[in-house]
């Protein structure tokens, strides 16, 4: 993972003006700047932190098209052969493999769970297949006695987020782009009604476009300006572990756990169980998140600690000539739950034995932003002319994140996206369109 004490690695110059400013250099922000530097408009990433500081560095390294919402699957499709070809561009390895990744079933319940994810996959004539427990077992490396079977995607991938999305980056400063870390964007710059650029800390940056892909901080930034983005947050504790002789070489879950090889041998192992801090917006946003809350019972815990009445009296608007909250915060570096650890420690020594034997070497948290029916919002927004939105990954982010940013670069060029956005429409928060919470895999 990528933190503030990191030195800065990126610090152009700030233009008067560029055609694009992108706020946020996580991977989504970084692969749209990238298509439109490709395509030679003139861009500016600005981050109040670091590139990949946050979820971008700490998420899991799964590149994934089984699992997907129907609505992300294209996307995701495009996105790892996309994967496939930046990895040839760079000259960098960013640990970027096809291994396969697969999801196994300890009972009937669960094995008919997985299952029903073919549907999805079909008419996309996807290499996703259900293997029995027996041969899951082989292949995985499992007891017989553990899997009753599994899905499995073999030209699924994985990378190293922490590698990757700084590759990215610098590779995008080759082809023209511009990234300045450190640079909070405090306000956007609208007059009458339409985007005319930003104001950073270090100034203000004329533009014919921005994009908003703040992660975290997307529903700060855009309240401000009483846009109102329904998003909570959720913290993911993570782990990596010493080497291991042995294993599946992709991904897999089982048990409420995922593991991953890393290129350093050993695996990034995560917890599906999420820790939701109460806030201001838990109440605001109560309603319209009770369909993935029914969804997802099991794997949101709620908690009340930490600063609980900064979180219910947060500031909501503010200047652009005094410092903000995004320069009081870097990045989000928020410590790994005890419990949430000691429950992945133990899922593994009952699934994954020879990893549950490897000692963790480090472990982190990281804060996700999630959306109530658990997809992103990819798209412009009617009322401010020039403003885009492309955040609310859910998790989701890094694996989609070159066809997300291929999809949000053309949306702000003005070409045809190529795939169905109407799932990923802002305004399907307020247009009395019904949450339905993508899928739980």
């Amino acid at each position: 993972m990528i933190t503030d004490a990191a030195p800065k690695s990126f610090d152009d110059e700030l233009p008067a003006k560029v055609d694009v400013v992108i706020v946020g250099a996580g991977v989504i922000g970084i692969c749209t700047a990238l298509h439109l530097a490709k395509q030679k408009l003139s861009v500016l990433v600005c981050d109040k932190g670091r590139v990949a500081g946050e979820q971008s560095s700490r998420n899991w390294g799964w590149i994934r098209q089984q699992g997907r919402d129907a609505g992300e699957l294209p996307i995701m499709i495009e996105s790892i052969d996309l994967w496939e070809t930046l990895a040839g561009e760079l000259n960098e390895d960013i640990g970027f493999t096809r291994q396969g990744i697969a999801f196994a079933a300890s009972s009937d319940k669960e094995l008919a769970a997985v299952e029903s994810w073919l549907k999805v996959a079909e008419p996309h004539q996807l290499d996703t297949h259900m293997l029995d427990g027996k041969t899951a077992a082989q292949l995985l490396g499992l007891s017989e006695s553990k899997v009753k079977g599994a899905l499995v995607t073999p030209s699924d991938g994985r990378a190293e987020p922490f590698v990757a999305v700084p590759a990215l980056a610098r590779h995008l400063r080759h082809v023209g782009g511009l990234i300045k870390e450190d640079c909070a964007v405090r306000s956007l710059d609208i007059q009458a009604g339409r985007i005319q650029g930003v104001i950073t800390e270090h100034g203000a940056v004329a533009a014919d476009a921005v994009l908003c892909a703040a992660g975290a901080w997307s529903n700060v930034l855009l309240g401000n300006h009483d846009i109102d983005l329904p998003q909570l947050l959720v913290r993911g504790t993570v782990a990596r572990t010493a080497p291991v002789k042995g294993g599946y070489d992709g991904a897999m879950a089982l048990g409420n756990v995922g593991v991953r090889r890393r290129q350093d041998g050993g695996y990034t192992v995560a917890s599906g169980l999420t820790e939701h801090f109460v806030g201001a917006n838990s109440l605001r946003y109560f309603a319209k998140y009770v369909p993935a809350m029914r969804e997802n019972a099991g794997n949101i815990a709620v908690r009340f600690g930490g600063d609980l009445f900064g979180r219910l009296f947060a500031q909501r608007h503010w200047s652009a000539d005094e410092p903000t909250v995004f320069e009081k915060t870097r990045v989000l570096n928020p410590e790994p739950s005890t419990v949430v650890l000691n429950k992945i420690r133990k899922a593994l020594e009952e699934h994954f034995p020879d990893i549950g034997a490897a000692p963790f070497e480090q472990t982190w948290a990281g804060m996700i932003d999630a959306m109530p029916d658990v997809v992103p919002v990819m798209d412009q927004v009617a009322s401010c002319p020039g403003l885009f939105i492309a955040t609310g990954f859910s998790a989701h982010g890094f694996g989609i994140g070159p066809g997300a940013g291929r999809v949000m670069g053309d949306l702000i060029l003005g070409n045809n996206p190529g795939h169905d956005l109407n799932r990923f429409r802002y305004m399907r928060f307020y247009d009395g369109t019904q949450m339905q919470p993508g899928p739980g895999l």
